[in-house]
């Protein structure tokens, strides 16, 4: 069998089991959540025995320490893969939900109602969690979906792939309603994205030049962002010590994820009470600081940052500091550099709070927290499937009414329009 009829195939008899998902019950999705749920703790060795496979390939690569930390399947991996499949099973199913009815003048109940998208195609890298928690929001959400994981998760996706397409048949769902493209053969993207009759959304969820690729070669509507450029404004009436542990945990905890922080921005009039210690912190914790010449004045040790430094996403333990002279310069250039993903300000000063969620229009803007809080699952959707910069249909981490639309119901006793 060639990819293109492999993948023409996958994607006829997803289209196919999305027409049973949409009108199966919400006891049926969430049994199959509760199943696979069941089987990941059963077969959690097995699971880490295929992504061992897949980590010692990545490192015989040079695939760097970052992601390898997002490929490895640990044992703290799969219970969060537990949960998150139990939370969403506990979730509101929005399926059939009236999301707002009117009655019209000449009696017609009016009522906006959610439905499925249909066929939702994902495509992703190096993180195999993905694949579970992708698989859970589209068939809790009443689709099917075809998932192609990155080659260097390829024994991790494929025994996940079998233990979800089981969960699937044991609880009477059809077992096509979630694949994984099961080669590392990249013109199966390339088909993949061709599929316009039988796929209805395109999900991309990885680095900038695989977003990029798909949004230029799919002939199916796409959901993305191309990178996260995220920034922690600490402002000049910050609490510092608060300011020290977000922006640690911003940059520190999980460096290779698109909601790290990638640029620190310091009110000139906290800057000199707060970088020494801060830069002490992060320089312990293995960061490489890049400052602006007002930070070079107080960090004079530090690299100095460049044009290029600004726009980066480094995915790394590097960082960028930039020292500002008040919030309009703040907000200026995280309108200039951002990538409208994730922004925070660290402020007691409720009127710049206020001023700060107001004027920056990023899909997460948060007040004295960390930008690792622009995730699914920390914000109570249960799980994501992704995060969207695109303002169009949905916009920041995408849960499960993010993954419907609405149909218009319309309920008369016989009228005629005039």
């Amino acid at each position: 069998m060639t990819i293109e009829s492999m993948i023409n195939d996958m994607a006829r008899a997803a289209k196919s089991a999305s027409r049973e998902m949409a009108a199966c019950s919400t006891l049926q999705k969430n049994a199959m959540l509760l199943k696979l749920a069941d089987l990941l703790r059963d077969n959690a060795s097995l699971i880490q025995q295929e992504n061992a496979k897949d980590v010692e390939n990545a490192r015989k690569t040079g695939l760097s320490s970052a992601m390898i930390d997002r490929l490895t399947i640990k044992d703290g991996t799969i219970n969060a893969m537990t949960d998150g499949l139990r939370e969403v099973a506990a979730l509101e199913d929005p399926v059939g939900a009236a999301v707002r009815s009117w009655r019209r003048p000449n009696g017609l109940e009016v009522s906006r109602v959610r439905i499925p998208l249909g066929v939702i195609g994902m495509i992703y890298e190096s993180r195999p969690n993905v694949t579970v928690d992708a698989a859970a929001l589209c068939l809790k959400s009443g689709n099917a979906v075809i998932l192609r994981g990155g080659s260097e998760a390829l024994y991790s996706n494929q025994i996940l792939a079998e233990l979800i397409s089981r969960s699937l048949q044991e609880t009477g769902l059809p077992a096509k309603a979630a694949q994984v493209v099961p080669i590392s053969d990249r013109g199966a993207v390339t088909i993949l994205l061709q599929q316009e009759e039988w796929i209805d959304l395109i999900i991309p969820r990885g680095g900038e030049s695989l977003i990029r690729f798909v949004v230029a070669n799919s002939r199916i509507p796409v959901l993305k962002h191309y990178k996260g450029v995220c920034h922690v404004y600490v402002d000049a009436d910050a609490d510092i010590e608060m300011a020290e542990r977000i922006c640690m945990n911003a940059k520190v905890q999980r460096p290779g994820v698109c909601n790290a922080m990638e640029t620190l921005l310091v009110h000139q009039a906290a800057a000199a009470a707060f970088l020494p210690r801060m830069a002490e912190k992060l320089q312990a914790a293995g960061v490489a600081l890049r400052g602006c010449e007002k930070t070079l004045q107080i960090l004079p040790q530090i690299k100095p940052a460049t044009a290029e430094d600004w726009p980066a996403e480094y995915l790394d333990l590097i960082l960028a500091v930039k020292v500002i002279s008040d919030m309009d310069e703040a907000i200026a250039h995280i309108s200039t550099y951002g990538s409208d993903h994730t922004e925070a300000i660290v402020t007691q000063n409720y009127a710049n709070a206020r001023r700060f969620v107001k004027e920056v229009n990023s899909s997460v803007v948060l007040v004295n927290a960390s930008t690792r809080f622009n995730d699914g699952g920390q914000l109570g959707l249960g799980a994501e499937i992704g995060i969207s910069t695109t303002k169009l249909h949905a916009f920041g981490p995408m849960g499960l009414d993010e993954l419907t639309t609405t149909k218009f119901v319309v309920l008369g006793d016989g009228q005629i329009r005039e």
